[in-house]
């Protein structure tokens, strides 16, 4: 992920340190995760097998959800 991406992310979610407790992001590399938008406003679809792992991860009937509000603007905003 580039400076810019991280520096709009903190201009739109100011006081949040975003990128620390993300499990899925790795510095210099950006998101490793992958992960879809499926129309939910606060949620994105997960996509790796070891999910459940992760502190942002919600499970719903057959699927994960990350609730993480860095990975979810990225793959909303940035990454469309």
């Amino acid at each position: 992920m580039e400076h810019a991406h991280i520096e709009q992310i903190e201009a739109n979610m100011p006081g949040l340190k975003l990128l620390e407790h993300c499990n899925c992001y790795k510095p210099g590399f950006g998101f490793t995760c992958e992960a879809q938008d499926v129309g939910l406003d606060s949620y994105i679809e997960c996509l790796e097998k070891d999910s459940n792992r992760c502190p942002f991860s919600m499970s719903y009937a057959d699927s994960h959800y990350c609730t993480s509000p860095a990975r979810v603007y990225i793959a909303k905003e940035i990454e469309k």
